[in-house]
């Protein structure tokens, strides 16, 4: 178990690197003489026709409705791993980061509802702040080394797969278009044969795979946003297997997969993400812009928002005993990390897509915020962990 830990955390901590070299390469582009070749790259039309089956996007919607589907097919793999074996899988492991979670989601939407409440367009974006980027945070405490405990990012880490189980529930519910029932009813079919597969014990991933096909195209014609398919394949996707490897142990299907998606998401997926939406560009845009109430709602929801609401949840649920403190830690390293969780970036420009379809509705600004609030969170989150240190050492 400490091994894939501790392997998740490198490859999250690596990608972090790819996603920032991919944000500012956007950000040069649009905002240079190169912005034509950016924006036409971006509006690529690509088509897929089979018989009736017709599937006409931009490049823009294929990674955000395709791509963007293997990664949330990732989170359900991590959520169905940690729920039934790893730090989410007893009520006393995940009381800390559950009751975290909630206070991250809940404290920065009522900031951000506080700023926009009275305009019907702009308050779809109440869930913008309320996600944390596990690349991100996870590789600035991998900067910080042994300053910070290994139970402090086994608490991120759980909070974090826990606030994207929250997006997902946010996703389903909150940003779901006119539904087709009859892609429905083909998704329910294909949703159905995947439960059977699993309950029959079968552990070949290739049928898996190919009716999980299936299910993405008819969730995708349904009016439910794609990515969800990729969760509902996770979910059925067999923990163990019947038959044993050469060392004696259950195959894991699950883990097999986990382990070989993991570095296509981290160091193409994310940063391929981050390229074609974090492209923000500058000209024209005034710092008075800039403290409108979309863009402040969404910088105070990421900076002040999830610190506060995470650590203050927190904070209540150590002193109810309802949760302990992570062992070799003090409260001002849980400060750090609270802050740290304001990172929101990739999670929080990809609901932002969802809850604003029209990218330049705010000229902008609602993107330059998501970048200025996570990137005020990381430094500030770290500046606090790199002075306060643990009590203790810690223990190899």
């Amino acid at each position: 178990m400490k091994k894939i830990i501790e392997d998740f955390i490198q490859k999250e901590s690596s990608s972090g690197i790819l996603l920032i070299i991919a944000t500012i390469l956007a950000l040069m582009m649009n905002n240079s003489f190169m912005s034509g070749v950016y924006q036409t790259f971006l509006h690529i039309p690509i088509e897929v026709r089979i018989s009736a089956l017709h599937l006409d996007k931009t490049l823009l919607h294929w990674v955000n409705d395709g791509l963007m589907v293997i990664f949330f097919f990732l989170i359900g793999l991590e959520v169905k791993r940690e729920t039934l074996e790893g730090h989410l899988s007893t009520l006393k492991q995940a009381a800390l980061p559950g009751i975290a979670a909630v206070g991250g989601m809940a404290i920065p939407a009522v900031i951000y509802l506080a700023f926009n409440f009275g305009n019907p367009i702009a308050v779809n974006g109440w869930a913008v702040p309320c996600a944390t980027d596990i690349a991100f945070a996870l590789g600035v405490l991998s900067l910080l080394g042994k300053r910070v405990p290994i139970s402090l990012k086994i608490f991120l880490l759980a909070l974090a797969i826990i606030d994207d189980l929250g997006a997902i529930v946010i996703i389903a519910v909150f940003y779901t278009s006119q539904l087709s029932m009859a892609s429905l009813a083909v998704a329910g079919v294909a949703l159905a044969a995947l439960i059977i597969l699993n309950l029959l014990g079968v552990t070949k991933k290739t049928p898996y795979f190919l009716i999980g096909v299936i299910l993405w195209v008819a969730v995708l014609k349904s009016g439910v946003h794609a990515t969800l398919a990729g969760v509902a394949l996770a979910f059925t996707i067999p923990l163990y297997g019947k038959r044993k490897n050469e060392n004696g142990e259950f195959e894991s299907p699950l883990k097999e997969l986990e382990h070989s998606i993991h570095p296509w998401v981290a160091f193409f997926i994310l940063p391929v993400f981050a390229f074609v939406n974090a492209g923000v560009n500058l000209s024209g845009m005034s710092i008075s812009q800039m403290f409108g109430p979309v863009p402040l709602g969404i910088m105070l929801g990421l900076f002040l928002g999830k610190q506060l609401g995470v650590f203050g949840f927190s904070w209540v649920a150590i002193k109810l005993k309802i949760a302990k403190l992570p062992e070799q830690s003090n409260w001002m390293q849980l400060y750090g990390v609270s802050i740290l969780t304001g990172i929101g970036f990739t999670m929080s420009l990809f609901i932002l897509t969802l809850a604003f379809e029209d990218d330049s509705l705010f000229q902008y600004t609602d993107k330059l915020a998501i970048l200025l609030g996570s990137l005020m969170s990381g430094v500030i989150g770290y500046l606090v962990l790199r002075i306060f240190k643990p009590h203790t050492k810690q223990t190899s």
